[in-house]
């Protein structure tokens, strides 16, 4: 289920299909829940889960495991980031939106860029070009400074467990 605030002008159904999707491919078996909200509230869940008294774009909060398995768990997102990247990056909102769900599930079904010597980054790539997305997060965020051509908006990924 994807819960936005009414107005945005975003495709909901469109990105309620591609939670699915790649639900799916990932293998996670339970209802995922994607929250679309402001930096506020970001700083606000990431001061809360992580300790870090600061906006970012995603965040990822797995279910407990039961025997029933309905939830995979929740993600939450920044609008106000998503289309800051999506206009620096040169890509549609939509887009951005769709790469953060991607990074987003991926840490619900158990992967860890932080920790998993690039299994993460690699299931990341196949995917986005899967999928026909722009640059993932965790390539931009690999990416040296003086190479970039654009300075990258995206600061470290964030997972909170």
């Amino acid at each position: 289920m994807i819960a936005s605030q009414p107005g945005t002008g975003l495709n909901v159904l469109a990105l309620t299909r591609f939670v699915k999707q790649v639900a799916n491919r990932v293998r996670l078996r339970g209802n995922v829940n994607v929250l679309i909200t402001s930096n506020r509230e970001m700083r606000s869940l990431n001061r809360r889960f992580r300790g870090k008294d600061k906006a970012t774009d995603v965040l990822s909060f797995p279910a407990v495991l039961d025997a029933r398995q309905r939830e995979s768990g929740d993600i939450a997102i920044s609008l106000e980031m998503a289309r800051e990247n999506a206009r620096l990056l040169g890509h549609t909102a939509q887009h951005e939106l769709k790469i953060l769900i991607l990074h987003g599930l991926l840490h619900l079904a158990g992967y860890d860029h932080e920790s998993d010597h690039g299994e993460m980054a690699r299931k990341e790539q196949t995917l986005r070009k899967l999928l026909s997305l722009p640059e993932g997060l965790i390539a931009r965020s690999t990416i040296p400074k003086n190479r970039s051509k654009k300075k990258s908006p995206v600061g470290p990924r964030s997972k909170a467990s």
